[in-house]
């Protein structure tokens, strides 16, 4: 059950009961409510919000949510929501894979998310990761904090370089491009991408550097699509997980695939836990101690897979892909915009970036609403 003490109530007198499972970055996602008569609720403290706590925290009226990724908007949930008068779940992510998508619309609830305005900071933390495994940083720090250095001897904390190796992508979208985009044009490396479609924006612009590259007698990197999932675990020297999540995904990443990687490969998952089978990468991280791992993402989130944290082996970051101010702010704002402009009634937007919904000034469409086809939402 939640704390009374940890609710604090914005703008009291609004005409819409908003429920916020958490206190959002920065103040303007308060004032973009406020302004359009919401009385925002919100839970100013750390506990998770399960199905119990939603239930009583929507109570006998609300009219919309702002949620979070860990939280179960599940059937019986999204029930109690549209009687109490829910009209939009308004979550503070991209992924929606906690939520009944299909449930919602059937009840007539909007979901929105908040992609675009964290795509820098993703790929920056999934870039962090690929250095702090490759180059042991995690396992440099904890070997200084013990007081183990005695001076520089030239076999310590050796690892490798990323210059001209092979970084394999699954999933190619917004992250993954950057993230692709980073390392080709300052490390030369050579991608290999997995993708539904083929992305020739990514292969053009790596086309344009191998051009630059080879005039300056630089590494040339090289880009290709391949459609053979064990073709990228065999070749990718670096292995970036970012894709979005569905079932089907379940243990992509299992005992038989982590058998196709090279003996020092680096994985690094900054998707979703539950594709990485993780017993499996610690059995792999054991029997293979070369090969390093980077996860912001756990299968089992919040718990960790005993075993996991004993590994010198692997960079663990707590769930930090989008965790700056500039992007956590942005979308607290996007949250906000999608919020008060289905209670609004504003058209979907379709053509403006979410990046200019969110930071400029105040245009009045739902920035990002997954089933407006299914509501029949009017769209720009």
């Amino acid at each position: 059950m939640t704390h009374t003490e940890a609710w604090k109530i914005h703008n009291p007198e609004g005409k819409f009961r908003v429920l916020a499972t958490k206190r959002l970055v920065g103040e303007r996602w308060l004032e973009v409510l406020a302004a359009h008569d919401c009385r925002v609720e919100i839970y100013d403290a750390e506990e998770m919000f399960g199905e119990a706590e939603l239930i009583e925290a929507i109570g006998t009226r609300c009219d919309g949510a702002l949620g979070q990724l860990n939280e179960p908007w599940n059937e019986r949930v999204l029930t109690h929501f549209a009687a109490a008068g829910g009209k939009v779940i308004s979550t503070y992510a991209v992924g929606v894979n906690n939520i009944d998508l299909a449930c919602a619309s059937r009840l007539g609830i909007a979901v929105c998310n908040t992609p675009g305005v964290l795509t820098e900071a993703t790929a920056e933390l999934a870039l962090a990761l690929v250095f702090a495994a490759i180059r042991r940083i995690a396992e440099g720090d904890r070997y200084m904090r013990e007081g183990r250095f005695l001076g520089w001897l030239p076999q310590l904390m050796l690892g490798r370089q990323v210059t001209g190796r092979t970084l394999g992508l699954f999933g190619a979208g917004r992250i993954g491009q950057t993230v692709a985009r980073a390392l080709a044009g300052g490390f030369g490396m050579n991608v290999l991408y997995f993708n539904p479609h083929p992305r020739p924006e990514l292969e053009n612009y790596i086309a344009d550097l191998a051009a630059v590259a080879k005039n300056h007698g630089q590494p040339v990197p090289s880009v290709r699509r391949t459609e053979d999932l064990d073709e990228l675990f065999a070749q990718s020297d670096i292995l970036v997980l970012l894709s979005s999540y569905s079932p089907p995904l379940h243990h992509l990443v299992d005992a038989r695939r982590l058998s196709l990687m090279k003996s020092a490969a680096v994985l690094v998952n900054a998707s979703r836990g539950p594709v990485i089978d993780e017993a499996a990468l610690i059995t792999h991280l054991k029997a293979h101690p070369e090969f390093t791992a980077g996860l912001d993402v756990f299968e089992f989130e919040p718990r960790l897979v005993e075993g996991l944290t004993e590994l010198p082996n692997i960079v663990l970051s707590p769930h930090t892909g989008s965790a700056t101010l500039e992007s956590r702010s942005n979308m607290a704002t996007l949250a906000a915009l999608n919020c008060a402009g289905v209670l609004s009634h504003w058209p979907a937007n379709t053509a403006i970036s979410t990046t200019t919904l969110a930071t400029g000034p105040l245009q009045k469409l739902v920035p990002s609403l997954l089933n407006a086809k299914e509501l029949a939402w009017p769209a720009t």
